[in-house]
């Protein structure tokens, strides 16, 4: 590891925190405005856009870095499918069983939008925290690219929040809440994970999952029943699912 560099005006930890408040809070703000101007069709669309871009960060970003973060090919997948059959439980307990009815009420996935959200901005405070030990300089510029990649998917959360009768303001406090899943990854990262860099992976697997869950089950089944023309949801999927190897290569 990289010899330590100390800032001479704050510390590592507290440039930490400040950066993943940052990082969280202000995408998270500038997606609030964006959708709160979207009329109800458009934000149809974005939800549909949202099912792409949760599809393409877990399988295109989240999975492929817990390989790459030492993950055996195995243990990545038993865990995943591990994670998938626990979040059905998990729905079905919270839900009641519920019938088939009940696929038509995108309110269903909703308490797992947010935990999802949390979860994928937790991983990014990890990362930003355990590189604020080794080049405060490296994580600031972190810190920014996460702020980019959170805006469109926090357009996505918001497009389904609100696309599921919640208003502005619950949906903008409960999205607050959610965001401070960054200050504490910051922390943790910052005080255990760079000294035990082999949980990462998990954290990462478990949150695609999540991901992957959501959209199958609860959006891709609530736009089948006619939430929008197919070809406006089909060319808005491809897009959210475009956008995440766009923006992998363009932060590289």
């Amino acid at each position: 590891m990289p010899a330590l560099r100390r800032s001479t005006c704050m510390s590592p930890l507290i440039q930490a925190i400040a950066a993943a408040t940052a990082a969280g809070f202000a995408s998270m703000i500038v997606a609030f405005f964006f959708t709160t101007r979207l009329s109800q069709t458009w934000l149809t669309r974005m939800v549909s856009f949202a099912a792409g871009l949760m599809l393409a960060i877990a399988l295109l970003d989240l999975l492929p870095e817990a390989l790459e973060g030492g993950m055996a090919a195995n243990d990545l997948f038993t865990l995943l499918l591990v994670a998938l059959l626990s979040l059905f439980v998990l729905e079905s307990k919270l839900h009641g069983g519920c019938a088939t009815s009940c696929t038509d009420d995108l309110a269903r996935p909703v308490p797992m939008v947010l935990v999802g959200g949390a979860l994928h901005i937790f991983t990014d405070g990890l990362v930003l925290g355990a590189t604020f030990l080794v080049d405060p300089l490296l994580a600031w510029g972190i810190a920014l690219a996460v702020l980019l990649h959170e805006i469109p998917r926090e357009a996505g959360d918001f497009a389904l929040l609100l696309s599921a009768r919640w208003s502005h303001h619950k949906a903008l406090l409960w999205n607050a809440v959610s965001r401070f899943g960054c200050v504490i990854g910051a922390i943790l990262g910052y005080l255990t994970l760079a000294n035990e860099p082999h949980w990462l992976p998990y954290v990462l697997a478990i949150a695609a999952a999540n991901f992957i869950y959501l959209a199958l089950s609860g959006i891709l089944p609530w736009l089948r029943h006619g939430n929008g023309s197919f070809a406006w949801q089909g060319s808005m999927m491809i897009a959210g699912a475009a956008l995440v190897p766009l923006s992998l290569e363009f932060l590289r």
